[in-house]
């Protein structure tokens, strides 16, 4: 595995980050965006998905950020779930049912590996932070 310097790397927050995008563009749709309850939890979980990668990788410590992985994983599933309550609602077609569910399953399957990696890790206990690449 390569080097990851920062989380915008990692290609499960990657996949994250294009999943968020896809559930705001599908929650301004007229009848999802009247739906206030489930639009804000939908986005919510979305966001949350990214957010928890990013936060578990900052901390510095493999413990902390499977912890934090986890998180991510179990808004993933979230999304899955509110996607068919969406689409059972009509809120979404087939189509962007499809769509949203098959990333919303690709980043729960890339940080079940990505989890799995860490936990078999040699380097458990801490995470390397080399020279960052931002001055303060």
């Amino acid at each position: 595995m390569p080097t990851v310097r920062r989380f915008e790397d990692l290609e499960a927050w990657q996949t994250a980050r294009r999943l968020a995008r896809l559930v705001y563009r599908l929650t301004a749709n007229a009848s999802f965006a009247r739906d206030f309850g489930l639009k804000d939890q939908i986005q919510r979980a979305a966001v949350s998905v990214m957010s928890n990668i990013a936060e578990g990788f900052e901390s510095l410590q493999n413990t902390q950020f499977v912890r934090y992985l986890g998180y991510a994983k179990a808004s993933a599933g979230e999304v899955r779930a509110q996607l068919y309550i969406a689409h059972d609602l009509g809120y979404i077609t087939d189509a962007e049912f499809e769509e949203a569910f098959a990333l919303a399953e690709r980043v729960s399957r890339q940080l079940a590996s990505f989890i799995s990696y860490l936990k078999n890790s040699p380097y458990k206990h801490r995470l390397r932070e080399d020279e960052p690449d931002y001055n303060l």
